[in-house]
């Protein structure tokens, strides 16, 4: 017998682990330990001591022996495979060159010219069971049958083989007579002895067959079955008359079994024939036979001379002595005889444990099935009483299901499992994923991971489309391919190996396409180690089985296929291992204090809520509870994320509190007050929570949703999920199961550090939500809590203290008690290095204290690691994700890639996956679970541990860029495909993505926080060749050319960034970003050159200079145009970049001694706005004196945008900053003080600006008046109203004063243009503010007059600002007439027709939410100029107040309220109708005024009071208040 160890061990099945076992001495109950663990050679070979005393309860003795003996018999492996191989006769497997191995003793040898391959060879298979129906069995071509035997107890049927292969092609008369001498050679032999029997046709069965080996499978076409069954009738010829009647008893009709075989479209068979002689008819008989055979010199059949055959061994030979052989048959009957008694009274077979079978099979082995594994179900039609017993099927995690039954939406499992949860109807089509979209888009478009998706894979019956139920042949024709593509999908990219597990339940007949179905699972899950079937029908299973022989041996089937078990115990029996049960239904609190049970279809459906029931955690077993709350727990404080069953625990007692930080009662407060009834109460209440990484923020909101899940309604957002899906979804949780919309309890949401964007647009979503249903005011319907991290939380806070939380890393010093006491508790229960972050944490994260702390764990944790292994590679790739990019990790997946792990039986995954890592690696990295897909993860437990371990392992040998570079070109992980788009994004902001303070970040950076620690610490040429290799790795993406264009221009390396910034704008020529960019670079560049030539310009070396400011200055107005052209965003960046250019441009120009000020103060304004040209510059700058000339214009054009846009918004300039790619170069951070400055700039350049210049005004040219008016900040409505707003560093009266007397004398006579008419008439408003009695005060009539000039010019042709002035001049006061009143109504409606299309034109596609307008004045008592107020006037109401209290009174609203402002405004009356709000004009005219806050309008029809605000886009209503009889 072969000893084990003379084979590899990953060759080792169950049975020889065993064997070996009991060689080396273990105890029989640990064996059959083992072995009910399915333990193989490949799991031996991965297994280590902890597991084998875990899992078997193995004492250290025997599992130390068992581990030593294993490895030294795997050293001796290694070594013999090192070995040269000697020059010698035999091949690999120590056999003659000539012979092949063969799993048996007495299988002839062949030839070594053998062509077929050896694995398919030797694959063992067994016969068609005797007598069975050859339309339920399956042969596979090249298995190989027992070899040919004879008699063995009579009953068993003995086996002889004939190729045939030749015969098979022969005409029908020779064919039939070849056949049947065949068949009634054997016959006879078999009856004459009394045993059953099968010849089989199609066989190997001679030395002769070159290329085959005794037995193999190889079968031929069979074109006309009736040939075979005709060919018996040579039965009647062959026998005397009275003997044909038994032996036709005795023959069976030859059977036809398909042979499988992948390369040939041709049907193969083998042709059997089995002989049964049963006793009563053959007793006392002797058969001989005349054997039919065709001869060719006849050319007809004849028969031979009667002969007696007998089988001899595994031939059938002619009887030598009949004498003899006729004394012996009355001793051949009784043996029959007896044989026949034995076999019907058998004792039956002992039944098999298909209970264990079954839980064994679907729960890998544990007690209990994984809650996270994912379940593909395959089946056909269901029977009506199976499907009231599928709660096992409701309670398992099933990612999808492929349903032949093209009923099961109207009668079947579908219907039937749609009442309790959602599903997704799908065809096989649909998982075509379009081009591009990305795996993940994908997955979150068809809902995925969020419901079930049912597969209608054959039809669907009440589907009114295209999608009829086909035939087998027709489904093979069109559907097979869709099947092969949707399995290699889900196989290939959603789900990896091993995550998931196919079940086949088979409830009705087989056929052709869900057997097609296991095929190309088998092939895409490469085995059969995670898919399983259950049929309740042996027939059923026989025809599945006989076509997964082509794919799997027998004894794989076998062991993974549970036969006899009915849905109904299938059903009972699964139920008590699932960790949940069908019973355990969520409740969720109502208003009255009671409860209602949560559909868990509904829920289902609800899918970007993680909603909080009152019974949380209660539907899990206690068995998995006792047996995993030591896990939970050290998760937890090893650096985990807090889940529900961690306070669930702590809140039952079976584990210790989870400290409650002190913050936890700061936002428990302030949810109270968010619950404090008030009429003033806004429907929506936000809290923030702003944490420093690792200070517990996320534990402090959660412990608040657990809290308050018996008195409201709780719910985790998905950030994942659209704003649309949750606002819709948050507003169904509100609602659901309350009788009224305006009783229900209110919705606490945690949002959980996601973009404040995505936080506003649920909030502005669910605002429109409430007031289209009419929610009374003063009602709480939301309380939306953010957490998110943040560097600065203090700093955040301070803005909005009454809305916002800080949690840092310091402790009070109650905390302190609590966790000095808890760090004492667990130091007890687990080792210290699995409560580091818990350690960290108590010592409040002190720089110092922890530093070293953190630095001497690091140190200690790394002594003795292997530098070379892959384990620590993987190591210092998550450490430097985990340093740089926030809340990255690596997926399992992607680490056994790396790591080559080849993990074959999934129950050992995880096992073998830490076994792999080194001990260090065990120690730092925490395992995440994805929370829709449940795939695994791993990142460092701590970013201060990840930099450290990054620090010592890389020393000073190596460097982070270098790390950075493995990481970027390996391959493996790269094309890795599960999942790849968060590998892909994190790998991606490790070389992109900025700081942003706006993100909770310390500061702004430039580059990415890894780019700019290459090259400030390392060096700029290392950060270089890192973006080039992001730049090709990412195939050639534009925004890292952009990168590299901004990086090299940086560090003054300009052609090269010159050369990326044009591959980037080659690659996105309309992108307004990139074309900034291109800008930049040349700015830069002219600015590099100028400081060049510092002190020293003339007209000859400034001439590269201003080929670069031109340069640059085109570059600026082709991102102007693609930034106008772009409906998407608002990228002022082009208009900014022209007016820095130009400005750099003209302080260069003044610096030349041709245009000094001593000399001639006006030289240069001259040359830049007349024909003049000074003789110095003239042939130097020849080039360049058109552009020159025309700078003015330019700048102009591009500063009145800016103004007008401020003037709109006064928001920053650029809003979108904090996009990952598409990013400007630099934010404005005050864009008013910007803009006030650079128009001085422009004024006093362009106009020559002296100490004497406005003495001289009446002197001065109406251009150069002009430019004096930009010079004193008087060039457009946003610089003059600002001198509202500054008066601290100068008076604004004199200055506005000043700025009109450069105005022409009689404006009106004048003919100003538009755009000076508007600052002429805002200059004066703007006084009339600050000065009501100044002597340049005009008149409020004459400007009224003036303004008509607009009218004239047509109002659409007229500017915003024009418009803007229009309403404000002619805004109806109370005293006048009637007509008077009707009149101006007509010019102000027709002026906010004109700027409501201005501010749609301006605002684009963009949110209003993300540009909200701004209002400048608000309407007052008094009448001409003192009937409006600057919003300016305001800080002397609230200068009282604190800028945090300042920020919550208008937010709230209480500033309204003030007896203060119902002085200063005039409260105007209207009305509320289909919730919009009306001002009553002349005549009954209906006046709409917009609401700033669409919430403030009542749902009924209201007479109401308001204050009136004007802003660019018309008049708004602030303070709608209903209006109540006294």
């Amino acid at each position: 017998m072969e000893k084990p160890e003379d084979s590899p061990m990953e060759t080792w099945t169950e049975s020889m682990v065993s064997n070996w076992l009991k060689s080396i001495g273990i105890k029989e109950a640990y064996i059959e330990k083992l072995h009910e663990e399915e333990v193989n050679g490949q799991v031996l070979s991965k297994v280590s001591e902890e597991f084998l005393k875990k899992e078997t309860g193995m004492k250290a003795g025997p599992a130390l022996l068992i581990i030593k003996e294993r490895n030294e018999i795997l050293k001796n492996s290694q070594k013999a495979q090192s070995k040269p191989k000697q020059p010698s006769g035999k091949n690999e497997n120590g056999l003659s060159k000539n012979k092949v191995a063969d799993t048996r003793a007495d299988i002839k040898e062949v030839d070594e010219e053998d062509p077929v391959p050896a694995v398919l060879r030797n694959r063992d298979t067994k016969p068609r069971p005797f007598e069975m129906k050859g339309g339920d069995f399956k042969y596979v071509k090249n298995s190989v049958l027992l070899p040919e035997s004879g008699v063995i107890d009579m009953i068993s049927p003995c086996h002889e083989y004939k190729s045939f292969a030749i015969a098979a092609t022969l005409d029908r008369q020779r064919l039939q007579a070849k056949f049947a001498r065949e068949v009634l050679k054997f016959a006879t032999g078999c009856m004459n002895v009394r045993t059953n029997g099968t010849i089989h046709f199609g066989v190997m069965d001679s030395r002769g067959d070159a290329g085959h080996v005794h037995g193999e499978i190889v079968g031929f076409p069979v074109k006309e079955k009736d040939i075979y069954y005709d060919a018996l009738d040579y039965i009647e010829k062959g026998f005397s008359e009275s003997d044909s009647e038994l032996v036709r008893l005795c023959i069976g009709e030859p059977q036809f079994v398909q042979v499988i075989c992948s390369d040939s479209s041709e049907e193969h068979f083998i042709v059997e024939v089995d002989i049964k002689p049963s006793v009563r008819i053959v007793k006392n008989q002797v058969f001989s036979v005349r054997l039919p055979n065709f001869s060719e010199e006849a050319n007809k059949v004849q028969l031979e001379k009667k002969t007696v055959y007998r089988r001899v061994g595994s031939k059938t030979e002619p009887v030598a002595d009949l004498t003899e052989f006729y004394q012996h048959v009355s001793l051949r009957d009784s043996q029959r005889e007896e044989a026949e008694k034995m076999q019907k009274f058998t004792s039956p077979e002992p039944s098999q444990n298909l209970g264990k079978k079954l839980t064994m099979l679907i729960t890998g082995g544990k007690k209990v099935m994984d809650k996270d594994k994912w379940h593909i179900l395959v089946t056909n039609r269901f029977q009506e009483k199976d499907l009231q017993s599928i709660d096992f099927l409701l309670n398992m995690k099933i990612f999808c299901v492929f349903d032949f039954d093209p009923d099961s939406n109207v009668s079947g499992l579908c219907r039937e499992y749609d009442k309790h949860h959602a599903v997704n109807r799908h065809f096989m089509q649909n998982y075509k994923i379009p081009s591009g979209l990305s795996i993940r888009e994908f997955e979150s478009r068809e809902r995925l991971f969020d419901q079930i998706s049912w597969i209608f894979c054959n039809g669907r019956s009440d589907f009114k489309g295209s999608e009829p139920h086909c035939d087998e042949k027709t489904w093979v024709k069109t559907k097979r391919t869709l099947l092969k593509e949707c399995v290699s999908l889900i196989c290939k990219n959603i789900l990896p190996k091993g995550t998931f597990q196919v079940i086949f339940l088979l409830t009705s007949p087989v056929d052709t396409p869900l057997l097609n179905t296991f095929y190309e699972f088998i092939t895409d899950m490469e085995g059969h180690e995670d898919i399983i079937c259950l049929a309740e029908s042996e027939e059923n299973f026989k025809k599945w089985q006989s076509f997964a022989l082509g794919s799997s041996d027998m004894e794989t089937i076998k062991q993974s296929s549970v036969v006899g078990m009915t849905v109904s115990q299938i059903n009972a029996t699964l139920q008590r291992v699932q960790p949940t049960t069908t019973q355990a239904t969520k409740r969720l609190p109502i208003l009255v204090k009671g409860e209602c049970f949560l559909d868990t279809r509904e829920e289902k459906v609800r899918s970007s809520l993680e909603i909080l029931s009152l019974n949380h955690c209660e539907e899990n077993s206690p068995d998995v509870i006792e047996s995993e709350k030591e896990t939970i727990e050290k998760q937890f404080y090893h650096g985990g994320k807090v889940t529900w069953i961690n306070l669930w625990l702590a809140e039952k007692k079976i584990v210790g509190e989870v400290i409650q930080r002190d913050a936890y009662n700061e936002v428990n407060e302030l949810v109270k007050e968010c619950l404090n009834w008030s009429s003033e109460r806004a429907p929506i209440s936000c809290i923030n929570i702003y944490h420093h990484p690792g200070s517990g923020g996320s534990t402090v909101a959660r412990q608040v949703l657990w809290n308050y899940r018996r008195d409201l309604r709780c719910a985790v957002v998905k950030s994942s999920k659209s704003v649309s899906a949750v606002s819709e979804d948050a507003v169904w949780l509100r609602e659901y199961e309350e009788k009224d919309p305006q009783k229900c309890l209110p919705l606490l949401l945690l949002f959980e550090d996601c973009d404040q964007e995505y936080l506003e647009d649920v909030r502005y979503e669910l605002e429109v939500a409430v007031n289209t249903k009419k929610i009374t005011r003063g009602t709480l319907c939301f309380i939306l809590l953010s957490c998110r991290r943040s560097h600065n939380p203090e700093k955040m806070c301070k803005e909005s203290p009454q809305h916002n939380v800080a949690i840092t890393h310091k402790l009070s010093e109650k905390e302190k008690q609590h966790f000095s006491k808890k760090r004492h508790s667990l130091e007890k229960q687990f080792k210290p290095e699995f409560i580091l972050t818990f350690v960290l944490m108590s010592e409040e994260f002190k720089s110092h204290k922890i530093a070293e702390y953190v630095k001497q764990f690091v140190k200690h944790l790394l002594q003795g690691i292997d530098h070379n292994s892959a384990v620590t590679k993987l190591v210092l790739y998550v450490a430097l994700l985990n340093t740089y990019v926030q809340n990255s990790f690596l997926s399992r997946s992607h680490c056994e890639a790396l790591l080559a792990l080849s993990i074959l039986v999934d129950r050992f995954r995880q096992h073998v996956f830490e076994t792999s890592l080194s001990e260090q690696a065990r120690l730092v990295l925490i395992h995440l679970r994805d929370e829709n897909t449940y795939i695994t993860s791993i990142r460092i437990i701590h970013p201060l541990v990840a930099k450290e371990i990054l620090h010592q392992l890389l020393g000073d040998e190596q460097q982070q860029s270098d790390l950075a570079l493995d990481l970027l070109n390996n391959d493996v992980l790269f094309e890795h495909r599960f999942g790849k788009d968060h590998y892909m994004k994190f790998l991606r902001d490790l070389f992109m993505t900025r700081h942003r303070i706006s993100k909770g970040d310390e500061s702004d950076s430039f580059f990415s926080p890894l780019i700019e620690h290459v090259r400030k610490k390392e060096c700029p040429d290392k950060a270089i060749d890192l973006l080039k290799g992001a730049y090709k790795r990412f195939n050639e993406d534009a925004f890292f050319a952009q990168h590299l264009a901004r990086l090299n221009y940086k560090h003054e390396r300009f052609e090269a960034a010159e050369q990326w910034a044009k591959t980037a704008v080659a690659k996105m020529p309309h992108n307004s970003y990139i074309l900034d960019t291109k800008g930049q670079v040349y700015r830069q560049w002219f600015l590099a050159k100028c400081k060049a030539i510092k002190q020293n310009e003339t007209p000859e070396n400034t001439v590269d200079p201003l080929e670069m400011a031109f340069k640059a200055i085109e570059c600026f107005q082709a991102c102007e145009n693609a930034a106008v052209q772009d409906n998407d965003t608002m990228n002022n960046a082009g208009f900014v970049g022209v007016v820095e250019v130009g400005c750099a441009l003209l302080k260069l120009m003044s610096n030349l001694q041709v245009f000094s000020r001593r000399r001639r103060p006006s030289e240069l304004s001259r040359y830049l706005l007349t024909n003049y040209i000074p003789p110095e510059i003239e042939t130097p700058w020849e080039n360049f004196h058109y552009k020159l000339k025309n700078l003015q214009k330019t700048m102009l054009e591009a500063l009145e945008w800016i103004s007008e846009d401020l003037s709109f918004f006064q928001t920053d300039l650029n809003t979108d900053e904090e996009k990952t790619a598409e990013t400007v170069e630099s934010t404005i951070k005050h864009p008013i003080h910007w803009l006030v400055n650079k128009s001085h700039d422009y004024g006093r350049y362009f106009s020559g600006a002296s100490p004497g210049t406005d003495k001289n005004r009446e002197k001065l040219s109406p251009v150069m008046k002009r430019m004096m008016i930009h010079y004193h900040g008087g060039g457009n409505i946003t610089t003059i109203l600002f001198l509202l707003t500054n008066q601290k560093d100068r008076d604004p009266v004199p200055v506005l004063e000043k700025i009109i007397s450069f105005y022409p004398s009689d404006p009106m006579r004048a003919q100003l243009p538009q755009v000076d008419l508007v600052n002429y008439i805002a200059s004066h408003l703007a006084l009339s503010l600050l000065s009501p009695e100044s002597p340049k005060l005009a008149a409020f009539q004459d400007l009224q007059r003036m303004s008509y000039q607009f009218l004239k010019e047509g109002q659409k042709k007229s500017i915003s600002n024009a418009n803007f002035l229009l309403v404000l001049l002619f805004w109806p006061e109370e005293q006048e007439t009637e007509v008077e009143k009707e009149r101006k109504y007509k010019i102000v409606l027709s002026a906010v027709e004109n700027l409501q299309r201005d501010y749609e034109k301006r605002l684009k596609d963009i949110p209003p939410r993300k540009k909200r307008i701004y209002t400048h004045f608000f309407l007052s008592n008094g009448t001409g100029f003192e009937k409006f107020v600057h919003k300016s006037k305001f800080e002397t109401i609230t200068k009282l107040f604190s800028v945090p209290e300042k920020r919550l009174k208008w937010f709230s609203g209480e500033v309204w309220k003030m007896p203060e402002m119902s002085k200063l405004l005039k409260c105007v009356t209207g009305w509320t109708e289909d919730e919009k709000v009306y001002l009553e004009g002349p005549k009954g005219m209906k006046f709409h005024i917009p609401a700033l806050k669409t919430s403030s309008i009542p749902h009924n029809n209201e007479n109401v009071t308001f204050y009136l605000g004007f802003t660019l886009k018309g008049p708004v209503a602030y303070n709608i208040t209903v209006q109540t009889q006294n």
